[in-house]
């Protein structure tokens, strides 16, 4: 896990310990907090902080990666990804980072069907998203398309007290070959936001396709979210958000979401958007609410600092991220492409935006 280093830290110097001169371990407590409150934190809070999940659909490069199975997004791939779709796909996505943000872009972006470090760079260093000063925790996972989950987060409203990538305990590494789960401990204001951000396996070939591996994911994030919720016993805000591939009804979110401790049980801010029959993905004509945020009592009841409510959770839908289905009645997302046909689009995954305000 990436820690704050504290040998790096004046009072911790080498030089220091050369001349006998040590910390006093007792004030240690009062110094950690004082580092948080001064190098950590953030102005103070006054306006919505707005959190954005975005499957992105096959956001590649256009290089060989060696390593995982990019072959069909190459010049001379099946897909023929080249350098124009690819500069088109990147300006896109940061279009629909701004427009989701109302010209003021939002403070954490979790994606998923990210290829590399390199495509993030180019959207947030290489775009009109320059001015917003985005920084990035993005690792490898272990996919075999080389796709993955991560996250930026612009560093004046955010910071990062520490992160880590997850896979099944039960599962060799070299045995997993699915996208990781990403954890984050953000510090937004002076309250601390526990970040889970999912993209689990694929129901392609129908949905019990993955159903065990999804199972398994379930099982070890709604242990690790035991974990971090026992470590807080006047409670904690967790925000667990992504690309499920399970509606909210499916076992695996069942799973996720329940305890016999009620206390330690989250609520799923997508399951009435869910009943109203909207969604964020579309298949056969049919929506399907498979991206989706879920978060724990804290953050809906906390009396002081960020919370939110059900309300301010949807999915963002504007015209330009739609395109009149031509074989089923209504629209469906303007997808980059439509089965193997390009058509220049943006993604086949609707965003879903979450608002935290401040009491």
């Amino acid at each position: 896990m990436r820690r704050l280093i504290l040998y790096q830290l004046p009072f911790f110097s080498g030089k220091l310990m050369s001349r006998g001169i040590f910390p006093d371990m007792s004030i240690m407590p009062l110094l950690l907090a004082l580092i948080f409150r001064s190098g950590y934190s953030q102005a103070v809070i006054s306006q919505p902080v707005r959190i954005m999940f975005y499957n992105v659909e096959n956001f590649f490069d256009i290089s060989d990666d060696s390593l995982t199975d990019d072959n069909s997004f190459l010049p001379k791939g099946l897909m023929r990804w080249n350098s124009k779709r690819y500069n088109k796909k990147t300006n896109s996505l940061y279009k629909t980072i701004i427009a989701a943000g109302e010209w003021e872009p939002p403070a954490v972006i979790a994606f998923c069907e990210i290829e590399n470090r390199k495509v993030l760079e180019d959207l947030i260093y290489g775009t009109y998203l320059s001015k917003f000063n985005y920084s990035i925790i993005h690792e490898e996972s272990p996919d075999r398309r080389g796709i993955d989950v991560c996250l930026i987060y612009r560093k004046k409203i955010a910071s990062v007290i520490c992160y880590k990538y997850w896979i099944p305990a039960e599962i060799k590494r070299k045995d997993f070959n699915s996208r990781s789960v990403l954890y984050a401990e953000l510090l937004i204001g002076s309250d601390t936001i526990n970040l889970i951000v999912n993209h689990w396996p694929s129901r392609r070939g129908g949905v019990l396709a993955g159903e065990n591996s999804r199972l398994q994911i379930a099982s070890m994030v709604r242990e690790k979210v035991d974990s971090i919720i026992e470590r807080h016993p006047l409670g904690v805000r967790i925000i667990i958000l992504g690309d499920f591939n399970s509606d909210p009804d499916d076992q695996a979110i069942k799973l996720l979401i329940s305890s016999a401790d009620s206390c330690k049980s989250m609520i799923n801010l997508s399951e009435r958007l869910d009943d109203d029959r909207l969604g964020t993905y579309r298949y056969m004509g049919t929506w399907e609410m498979i991206d989706q945020v879920i978060v724990s009592k804290k953050l809906l009841t906390c009396k002081k600092g960020l919370y939110t409510e059900p309300n301010l959770f949807r999915i963002f839908k504007p015209d330009f991220l739609l395109k009149k289905d031509p074989k089923y009645p209504g629209f469906s997302p303007f997808s980059t492409y439509n089965g193997y046909k390009y058509q220049g689009g943006f993604s086949d995954h609707l965003p879903v935006l979450l608002d935290l305000k401040v009491r």
